[in-house]
């Protein structure tokens, strides 16, 4: 009779540690879903005032008119894009683009002194840090989900109830992951 409750305290102990790893997955799992809507709201916000900035551009900028359409086209192609490797691939282009556009900007002085384009800019450069918090949020819950999923014992649970990897949200520019170059005049 003692073995039979030893056993039995055994079991539930098990269940019980099941159930905690299992929570734990599913906690992580949310937050790693938390931190993606934060991540998509952001690039909608930014998707949202494209269309402002190019209207503000199109006026001064006669020449840069492939520019201004691949900025549009990538817009779209944002707005399209699903998974967070496809996601963070057309955020970096859009990336690019917009700092392309402020860059040729520099060429244009009644452009660079129009306050609606100085705001668009300003509001750019806020959304992107808001992009880069939620993208640190976002890697920062995926690390922690793919920690569980790959330790042992957890792993044995998540393998059970098939909890999947999350990706990361990475820089797919290899531009923008390079380190600059500090040169120091003579």
């Amino acid at each position: 009779m003692e073995a039979l409750l030893i056993f039995v305290i055994l079991v539930l102990l098990v269940i019980f540690y099941v159930i905690a790893i299992y929570n734990k997955l599913v906690k992580n799992k949310n937050m790693v879903a938390e931190g993606w809507s934060g991540i998509d709201v952001q690039l909608k916000r930014r998707a949202n005032l494209i269309p402002n900035l190019v209207s503000t551009v199109e006026g001064y900028m006669d020449h840069e008119r492939d520019l201004l359409e691949n900025v549009t086209a990538l817009r779209a192609r944002s707005l399209e894009s699903g998974t967070a490797e496809e996601q963070g691939q057309t955020a970096g282009l859009l990336g690019a683009a917009l700092g392309r556009i402020f860059a040729v900007a520099e060429n244009y002085p009644e452009l660079k002194a129009n306050t609606n384009f100085t705001d668009l800019h300003q509001s750019l450069d806020e959304i992107e840090e808001q992009i880069q918090l939620a993208r640190r949020y976002y890697n920062g819950a995926a690390r922690n989900l793919n920690i569980l999923i790959e330790s042992f014992p957890s792993n044995l649970v998540a393998n059970q109830f098939r909890f999947q990897q999350a990706t990361y949200f990475e820089i797919e520019n290899a531009e923008d992951r390079a380190v600059p170059k500090v040169e120091f005049g003579e």
